[in-house]
């Protein structure tokens, strides 16, 4: 009975142990960033969206976790100015896009890690756009107090079917690609 319950103690003692090393980080939402492309047959447009708050998740140095909430409102076309650039932003906040008036934030949710090679992982994630929850997997390189990852979002999935010509025939020279590329970094 005395070994059961060194046993039963020493095993509590582990798990408390493990748990203890679980560590969350917040992100650093002015300093992390979220970089756009999307492409069409004439040509492409890049911009930013910006966080409204996120965290990663270790245990011990290991990646085991990440939450993320993106502010739509934020959308901007960085490679216009002026009138044009006015014109693409609200086109991309109306509902035929991303409907930011009814869809202020998407949001981003680790599901799986698994480590790859030294400082990179894979993950398959959770994301949400326009209330639409869809996988997405992609691969993360975590180095002290950054992470970054590029990865590829299929509009169509998330009922943003604008100028796609995967649904629409005789777009010509103004279909859409369906997808549009992320690249993100983030510091925490």
């Amino acid at each position: 009975m005395k070994n059961l319950k060194t046993i039963a103690i020493a095993l509590f003692v582990a798990v408390a142990g493990i748990s203890v090393n679980a560590q969350t980080k917040k992100i650093d939402v002015k300093a992390s960033t979220i970089k756009w492309v999307g492409k069409k047959v004439t040509g492409e447009h890049s911009g930013t969206v910006n966080f409204k708050d996120g965290a990663v998740v270790f245990k011990g140095k290991k990646l085991a976790g990440g939450n993320f909430t993106v502010d739509m409102t934020s959308l901007t076309a960085t490679d216009l100015t002026g009138e044009y650039q006015g014109k693409l932003n609200g086109h991309l906040k109306a509902d035929d896009f991303f409907g930011t008036d009814k869809f202020p934030t998407a949001k981003l949710v680790f599901k799986t890690i698994s480590s790859k090679s030294t400082d990179v992982y894979a993950v398959t994630a959770d994301l949400t756009i326009k209330g639409i929850t869809k996988p997405v997997s992609f691969d993360i390189t975590v180095k002290g107090n950054t992470a970054t990852t590029a990865f590829k979002v299929d509009r169509t999935k998330y009922d943003i079917k604008y100028g796609s010509g995967s649904f629409f025939d005789g777009l010509g020279d103004k279909t859409i690609n369906d997808e549009f590329e992320l690249a993100v970094a983030l510091k925490f």
